[in-house]
């Protein structure tokens, strides 16, 4: 089991001290026993602008100022206030939403599942009241992912008006659409902002919900083609026809080219089905939708693709397929997608 450590009065006396002899910020981390990002949120907590004799001013750490929100903090909602007991608890939660992007129901799904120990515990309901009553130092429900509303929701399907340019959803398996067989996907463009070519390919697997996402200089046909072969050379030409049994895409352009999407690289073989949803029906691509949305979380709509670098597409990608699922009980996308692949290779 993890223990989080909360500061104390004594370990602040001590940050205060060693900041003044220049010590760097890791290795205070180091000496106290606990995350660098710790010790960052307390010098963020305790600053404060100085006026020196020369009447120029500067950033400075106050063991007194962030001891004093500490205990603000404390009996800022009276005795009634469970998380208030708890610093260790508050600091653990506010860093998972703050810096990891994960919602509430996320964290303390993980922190059930991973056993983690603290001194006390909150509901969701709870823990959603308490950062709308700003009870937190530094998240607010600007740091929560956009609720989504189901009230009402109503799907129709629209008849298209010329050919698809491919095979269609209806004549798709039944179990593929409820989701008891692995191996077949989702696949969608995340756009860049207007002007800017570069492009997001999302993969989206249904059964388990995990990820694959890949950089095009622009949203085309053939650089979907291609990011397709990137992905085949990946996982060889065997194990990506089991993998990717078939791929359910919209009738926009860049999926135009049925051929160079189902027909491997090397020769002429198959190596996947391509299914084509109806017009104006994104919710044939649920998960692809939902999964978008979590994308957006770290870039969103606006945002310039052209300077992102494969490691932070690959860093992206590592956090959706290991945030924690409610529908999975708060284990990962990444948990389910390799015990399927566990299974196949043994099989």
């Amino acid at each position: 089991m993890r223990h989080y450590k909360t500061l104390t009065w004594s370990d602040r006396l001590n940050i205060a001290a060693w900041r003044k002899v220049g010590i760097p910020i890791k290795k205070i981390a180091e000496l106290l026993g606990v995350h660098y990002s710790t010790i960052y949120r307390e010098l963020k907590r305790g600053q404060y602008e100085h006026l020196n004799s020369d009447y120029t001013r500067e950033m400075r750490y106050s063991p007194d100022i962030s001891e004093k929100k500490k205990q603000d903090f404390l009996r800022a909602k009276g005795a009634g206030l469970k998380i208030g007991n708890d610093m260790a608890y508050a600091e653990y939660i506010e860093y998972m939403i703050r810096e990891h992007k994960y919602s509430p129901g996320a964290v303390l799904g993980e922190i059930k599942r991973k056993g983690l120990e603290f001194a006390t515990t909150v509901t969701k309901p709870t823990l959603y009241r308490y950062i709308e009553q700003g009870v937190f130092l530094t998240i607010t429900n600007e740091n929560l992912p956009v609720k989504r509303n189901k009230r009402d929701t109503k799907y129709r399907t629209v008849k298209a008006k010329k050919a698809q340019r491919g095979t269609s959803i209806e004549k798709r398996p039944p179990e593929i659409s409820a989701r008891i067989s692995f191996g077949h996907w989702e696949m969608d463009c995340v756009e860049g902002a207007k002007g800017t070519k570069g492009t997001l390919l999302v993969l989206t697997e249904r059964l388990t919900r995990y990820e694959i996402i890949r950089k095009m200089k622009d949203k085309t046909a053939d650089s979907v083609v291609k990011a397709l072969n990137s992905i085949e050379r990946e996982y060889g030409s065997a194990l990506f026809r089991v993998l990717f049994q078939t791929i359910t895409v919209d009738n926009g352009t860049e999926f135009s080219d049925v051929v160079g999407i189902e027909m491997s690289m090397r020769g002429k073989k198959a190596r996947t089905k391509t299914y084509y949803c109806h017009p104006y029906s994104s919710w044939e691509r649920g998960s692809n939708e939902n999964q978008n949305k979590m994308v957006r979380r770290h870039y969103p709509k606006g945002c310039n693709f052209d300077p992102v670098t494969p490691a932070e597409i690959r860093k992206l990608e590592k956090w959706i397929n290991n945030y924690p699922r409610q529908i999975f009980d708060w284990y990962s996308s990444a948990d389910l997608f390799q015990a399927h692949i566990d299974r196949l290779l043994t099989a």
